[in-house]
């Protein structure tokens, strides 16, 4: 798969982080994002949809996502400073081990190794990762 990030408007590419900018059913950019607006706009782009779920939401849910310890492109991964899904940040996996996230400490979209994460405190579990069913 191309990069994902290449396979998205250009305008993907410099969404800033908003942390304000939550998830809340609508995927406009324009004011930023926080990173679970980014991820599901990103879906959105490729025709997913999901509700403006907050991560811990997105993990209780069986009925649109399933649990996925294989990654495609696409699936939605979620990193927190320990297992619990509440708070966790939000990615969606863009293929040969890479994740699409939107992260303060960056400030525009990324694209880093699954291997990064465990790098960084906030992020160092690897909490699981969802798969929209659609």
């Amino acid at each position: 798969m191309a990069n994902l990030l290449d396979r998205l408007p250009p305008e993907f590419g410099t969404v800033p982080y908003n942390g304000a900018a939550i998830p809340d059913g609508s995927h406009d950019l324009t004011a930023g994002a926080n990173c679970q607006r980014f991820a599901y706009a990103v879906l959105a782009h490729f025709g997913l949809s999901l509700p403006p779920w907050w991560s811990s939401e997105l993990w209780q849910d069986t009925a649109l996502t399933i649990v996925v310890t294989t990654f495609e492109p696409l699936d939605l991964l979620l990193f927190n400073r320990t297992d619990e899904p509440f708070g966790a940040h939000l990615g969606v996996y863009a293929g040969q081990g890479g994740v699409l996230h939107l992260a303060k400490s960056v400030g525009i979209p990324a694209i880093w190794p699954v291997v990064e994460f465990a790098r960084r405190d906030d992020y160092r579990v690897l909490v699981g990762g969802k798969r929209v069913l659609q």
